[in-house]
């Protein structure tokens, strides 16, 4: 039987397509799932000999590249031995996690990877529970085995304990296991003995996926599980066809959330060889498509049979646990270097990506300029400030803020489950930066090679702004990875930055002069020549509390000779913020200025003297 929503009892035998199958890659961040898919369709012919392609051909958004992540799940085919495999390559990272979800909707098996050395991660644990928990059989596939710090069989026993600790049935637990070279398009059934090509993996993904099944007369059953757009024929629904076919011109019904049914005719329909997109006439039950002309359609919803409306279970999600304010640019610089600067061209863009991703939520707020955006973490909420500052916006965007919840009259806040591989000198100094944090370990592992693993739980709070003072602690050493592990009682206070901030007092142009005597004082985020305005942050406080300080001072003409020694200036470098820094860094009381080419911190109340007289009153509620 398939995998997917089970249709109403019919007389005819369910009829299967052997010659399709639908599979997904999933695995923990930077494992290799784009590289694996790339040797596919260099195998599969995809390419002509003479064409140039890049690495992760798959990633097609300049962040993926920048970055080295995959964000938004992608469907490819290929061809093997005369069954079609339509491959969808997921996101690895958990702040993505509803393109996992989504994903697992559209297919009728799993191809796990595991890295050679690093083993299972929380995300992959994260992955293989969403898989299990459609019942959806697991390849396990073994990658980077050509590392010098490979140990495949430590690390598929690794896998196993990973099984049993999901709650595996028996089917599940018999998994295949593969070892790859990814990047040489290499697999085989043992890590000493590669065949030269992917055969072996491709032919155990036919042999365990079940080929999808459907009901002859069937009415039509069309899930949508994502959306895309066209230039031409505007929005496309991306999904699967449970049951019945589809035509050029159908008239069709889509299910809405709400219970309605909205008639549309599907004008496009697109299906997926190799990396191009073909028009097709008809789409049969079981393949993954893209249809047009259905209106204002949107995830979760059912295209089906107007006469016979048979709608599936809407998709289901896990809730989002971090919020940021979304505001319109107000710093007096604002419009220097936008195109869409007012509050109507942000709710646009919000709206359009709550509309196509599920796992983001927008809620207005009390002021018309300013949104709440809810979503799964710190990356997800900053690449989507990174999307809309490169459309040409400009806003301002506020500390990340953990979602609470009231359970029996107590307050619970989310945690997140920690590993962290540092090495053996780093473990006292993590632990105690944690422990501040209100981290509690729960394992710590010793490989014996140099490195040492900690698990740990961790409010999520305590999470927030740690990714940079981690790694100046290690020197740049740790890899930090987390995963939401539910709600729990609240932990209590927790004091995330203990350093203030150097804020300009006026506008104007930053000198060499006044930088060479403010570096004393801290860390400088400005250089010379840079301008600034009041109450923008130009640098972190050596010590607690704010300062205000002046950065466009110069130095005053006399007519005294002076020598050159006394004129030589020698600056720090200043560290240059990016997004994810600059939101990591942000005070509650400080707001992320964010334009197409720069990024500020500044304060909330830009005057000095009004920000004196609020900390005074806040000294008295005290």
């Amino acid at each position: 039987m398939p995998n997917g929503p089970s249709a109403l009892e019919e007389s005819q035998v369910p009829l299967i397509r052997d010659d399709l199958r639908n599979v997904a890659i999933i695995a923990h961040v930077d494992h290799g799932k784009t590289t694996l898919v790339d040797a596919m369709l260099r195998q599969s012919g995809v390419f002509r000999a003479n064409q140039e392609v890049v690495e992760r051909v798959m990633d097609s958004m300049d962040l993926e590249r920048e970055k080295g992540i995959t964000i938004l799940a992608k469907q490819t085919a290929v061809e093997f031995r005369g069954v079609r495999i339509n491959v969808v390559d997921t996101p690895g990272h958990a702040d993505f996690g509803g393109e996992v979800e989504r994903t697992l909707r559209m297919v009728d098996g799993v191809l796990l990877l595991v890295d050679a050395s690093e083993g299972p991660l929380p995300q992959t644990r994260y992955v293989l529970g969403k898989a299990l928990a459609r019942r959806l059989p697991v390849v396990v596939c073994v990658n980077k085995v050509d590392r010098t710090d490979a140990r495949p069989a430590e690390v598929v026993h690794e896998v196993e304990e990973l099984f049993l600790d999901l709650d595996a049935d028996e089917d599940q637990v018999g998994f295949p296991i593969l070892y790859t070279n990814a990047r040489a398009g290499r697999a085989g059934r043992r890590p000493d003995e590669l065949a030269p090509d992917l055969g072996p993996l491709l032919e155990a993904v036919v042999v365990t996926t079940p080929p999808p099944t459907f009901e002859p007369g069937h009415p039509l059953q069309f899930l949508v599980t994502n959306l895309d757009a066209d230039p031409y024929v505007g929005r496309l629904a991306v999904g699967r066809l449970w049951q019945g076919e589809v035509g050029l011109g159908d008239r069709v019904g889509v299910a809405k959330g709400d219970g309605t049914l909205a008639m549309a005719k599907v004008t496009k329909i697109v299906g997926a060889i190799g990396l191009s997109r073909a028009d097709l006439d008809r789409a049969g039950p079981g393949e993954i498509v893209a249809i047009a002309g259905l209106g204002d359609v949107t995830v979760g919803e059912t295209v089906t049979d107007p006469d016979d409306p048979r709608p599936l279970p809407v998709v289901s999600i896990d809730q989002p646990s971090l919020s940021m304010r979304f505001g319109v640019n107000t710093s007096p610089f604002a419009g220097n270097d936008g195109t869409y600067l007012t509050s109507r061209h942000l709710e646009q863009r919000l709206d359009r990506e709550a509309l196509g991703n599920v796992s983001i939520r927008v809620l207005p707020t009390r002021s018309p300029d300013t949104f709440e955006v809810q979503g799964r973490g710190e990356l997800q909420l900053a690449v989507l400030v990174e999307q809309i500052r490169r459309e040409g916006n400009e806003l301002e965007v506020s500390k990340p803020e953990i979602i609470t919840r009231t359970v029996d009259g107590r307050v619970q806040e989310p945690y997140e489950a920690v590993t962290l591989d540092v090495p053996e000198e780093f473990v006292g100094v993590v632990t105690q930066a944690l422990a501040l944090r209100r981290g509690r370990l729960t394992n710590l592992v010793n490989h014996g090679t140099g490195w040492v693993r900690l698990e740990l739980r961790v409010p999520a709070r305590g999470l927030i702004g740690f990714r940079s003072g981690l790694l100046t602690a290690t020197r740049g050493t740790a890899l930090l990875h987390h995963l939401f592990d539910g709600y729990d009682a609240w932990a209590g206070e927790i004091q995330d930055r203990v350093n203030g901030a150097l804020v300009a007092d006026r506008v104007g142009t930053a000198t060499g002069y006044a930088l060479d005597q403010l570096q004393e004082r801290g860390e400088l985020f400005v250089g010379p020549g840079t301008e600034v305005y009041e109450g923008m942050v130009i640098g972190e406080n050596a010590r607690p509390g704010d300062m205000d300080v002046n950065p466009t001072r110069e130095k005053q003409k006399t007519n005294i000779r002076t020598h050159a020694a006394d004129e030589a200036i020698r600056l720090v470098p200043p560290r240059q913020l990016s997004l994810e820094q600059a939101i990591e860094r942000v005070g509650v009381d400080e707001l992320v200025e964010v334009t197409p080419t720069s990024i500020r911190l500044r304060k909330r109340v830009l005057d000095a003297a009004a920000r004196g007289r609020a900390a005074k009153r806040t000294r008295r509620v005290r």
